[in-house]
């Protein structure tokens, strides 16, 4: 079976050197590869392969490339571009772990992010981490909501993802174990076609300490993925996934391609592909998308 190896870097940050060294590696392990692709110049290009599998392959690059901060993604080429995208919110559309910025409105950012950061890492439940953390907030004035939106920054990258997705008819869905106060925005802002997250319980123009039940997590990522999938008629080999913790792996598992972004550790060892490196454009790069395809959102 035909694959592709998509090497992504930052502007002007992949070298002739460096695609030289993973045709090589890919020589080594007989995996006869043809001559590069520049999807971009000197940001990512595609190297076509067979006789070895994918992740062997990526793994290969990854040791040729020793320290630079390139990306290697290794897939089947048939298929590639994807037609439905459902991808985490903090950490990887936005920049930020919003229910820790908002905490510092109550003077607990640093004891919620802890135990955020145990969560995403698979240390704790995702459902009980989350009713711990918002029962520490309860009390809090509803002002400090728009506060946290309003100091919210765009992943670089998503905006031009999602835009160049929905031009070439894929279907977008932004799925978090957040708050709909924060995915209902971003969704606007960026153009998802869908957004599905948790409800932060509001009392008296104050944080409630509760989100309704039952809780968005890691079976219901899943659970989004596989319907919308299906109501659109589409295979699971169509479909796109990226998070960067624990609840993610489930769905990124399940998905034709699914990408670690930046992702914790658990995350980022057991996904096929991944991005350690690169902005979300590398997402369409993956796709076989040139520069000159993208649309900016």
């Amino acid at each position: 079976m035909p694959h592709v190896l998509t090497l992504v870097a930052a502007p002007g940050g992949l070298e002739s050197v460096l695609v030289s060294r993973c045709r090589a590696a890919l020589s080594a392990l007989g995996a006869n590869p043809g001559a590069p692709d520049w999807l971009a110049e000197g940001e990512a290009v595609d190297i076509p392969f067979v006789n070895a599998p994918a992740e062997l392959a990526a793994a290969a690059a990854r040791t040729a490339l020793e320290d630079a901060p390139v990306d290697a993604i290794a897939q089947p080429a048939e298929g590639r571009r994807k037609r439905l995208l459902v991808a985490d919110m903090d950490s990887t559309i936005v920049t930020s772990e919003t229910l820790d910025e908002l905490a510092a409105y109550a003077g607990l950012k640093e004891q919620i992010a802890a135990i955020t950061a145990r969560s995403m890492n698979g240390e704790l439940d995702f459902a009980q981490a989350l009713h711990a953390r918002v029962g520490m907030l309860a009390g809090l004035d509803v002002a400090a909501l728009e506060a946290t939106w309003q100091a919210t920054e765009m992943m670089p990258g998503a905006a031009t993802l999602v835009a160049t997705m929905r031009a070439h008819g894929a279907i977008c869905c932004l799925a978090s174990g957040g708050f709909t106060f924060f995915t209902g925005r971003v969704s606007q802002k960026l153009g998802f076609d869908h957004h599905v997250s948790n409800i932060l319980l509001i009392e008296d123009g104050k944080l409630a300490g509760k989100v309704a039940e039952p809780v968005f997590d890691r079976n219901a990522k899943l659970a989004t993925l596989t319907r919308l999938a299906t109501e659109n008629g589409l295979p699971m080999a169509a479909t796109l996934a990226v998070g960067d913790g624990a609840n993610d792996l489930d769905m990124i598992g399940a998905a034709g391609l699914g990408v670690a972004f930046r992702a914790k550790p658990i995350v980022a060892a057991a996904a096929r592909a991944r991005v350690d490196h690169a902005d979300l454009l590398a997402l369409l790069y993956a796709q076989g998308y040139r520069r000159a395809e993208f649309r900016e959102g």
